[in-house]
């Protein structure tokens, strides 16, 4: 088959990574196309995507996603035309939904997230929906996706690209050089809020205190994984301390992920990826909770912090050398047959 896969948004860049040597390496043709945002393009450049870019981003405000939605929608659909694709995958890319209903393409989305409220549009139009074990059925009945339409999977999305990696020791010294970390120092990094995101509608205080706190540890060195330049600038102008770099280009995120002696976010992607290669995490997402991060915390593999109080108490240390036993093996290509059948 020839298979169309968007990358609407960062995270999306290793998880399909993963996913096109699987379908590769059964044959099947894949290109991809790509939005401008964040740190998408560049991520899916580096993974030898060699994406189409087409759209950007629609801004806080709702009446411009929608228009932006249905804009690179047109565009994604004048793009594909007479392409021969025959699917259109992707982790909730709304614009490449409509885009390939529009040409009358089968298309598989995947979610993770019960509370997008956009899953509305995703779910009832999509041919099918894949979603986690852990994801809700009501949610699943409420955004339109009936029970024949739906598939699940055992774990979580980082699961299918961080199953079975392992670092390498010399790239793991070269970035921690280049973040000015030394051996005494504990790694913390830190990812804020998804200010612009149609889920994140609100104002998040305690990732400020969880930051002043940090920034007054003595051996603490945080790396502030801003979200966009916006972000960026506005972080800077606020925290200024010695102990906080921003890098400017994206990093090797799987990579930081599994050196780190703690990652904090106050999104979820990271939280998880922290959590399928055993690297202590917390969250201070203050938004609805996805049932798989549920599940995290009762399996103690993330922290919640809800208050000051549970700042003060999150401990700030270098991690242990033996991370904890992952048991995902294979969900990378159950993940595959899924989209595939």
């Amino acid at each position: 088959m020839r298979l169309w896969i968007d990358l609407a948004n960062s995270p999306h860049v290793p998880f399909f990574a993963a996913l096109r040597e699987e379908f590769e390496r059964r044959g099947h043709e894949v290109e991809a196309t790509a939005r401008d945002f964040a740190q998408t393009v560049e991520l899916a450049e580096s993974a030898g995507f060699g994406p189409m870019v087409i759209g950007g981003h629609g801004g806080r405000e709702l009446a411009g996603k929608a228009g932006n939605l249905f804009g690179r929608a047109w565009a994604l659909r004048k793009w594909a035309h007479r392409r021969g694709f025959d699917l259109a995958v992707s982790h909730n890319s709304y614009s490449q939904i409509v885009a390939a209903r529009a040409l009358s393409l089968k298309i598989v989305t995947l979610m993770d997230y019960e509370h997008q409220l956009a899953n509305h549009l995703a779910f009832r139009l999509a041919s099918r929906v894949i979603v986690p074990k852990a994801f809700p059925v009501e949610s699943l009945r409420r955004y339109g996706a009936p029970a024949g339409k739906v598939r699940r999977y055992d774990g979580f999305k980082e699961d299918v690209y961080l199953a079975s990696y392992q670092p390498d020791a010399r790239q793991a010294d070269d970035l921690l050089k280049s973040l000015g970390v030394n051996a005494q120092d504990v790694l913390v990094v830190v990812r804020p809020p998804a200010s612009d995101a149609l889920y994140h509608r609100f104002e998040n205080e305690l990732f400020n205190a969880l930051l002043d706190h940090l920034s007054a540890h003595p051996r603490a060195r945080i790396v502030l994984l801003a979200r966009t330049d916006a972000q960026r600038a506005s972080l800077a102008k606020r925290y200024q301390a010695r102990n906080i770099t921003m890098p400017q280009a994206a990093l090797d995120g799987s990579l930081l992920v599994a050196i780190a002696d703690l990652v904090v976010s106050a999104g979820g992607t990271m939280n998880r990826e922290a959590a399928a290669l055993g690297t202590p995490a917390a969250t201070v997402y203050a938004g609805e909770w996805a049932a798989v991060d549920e599940q995290l915390v009762r399996e103690n593999r993330l922290r919640r912090i809800r208050s000051r109080e549970d700042i003060m108490a999150l401990p700030i240390e270098k991690k242990s050398a033996t991370p904890p036993a992952r048991h995902a093996a294979g969900v990378r290509a159950a993940v595959a047959e899924l989209i595939l059948e």
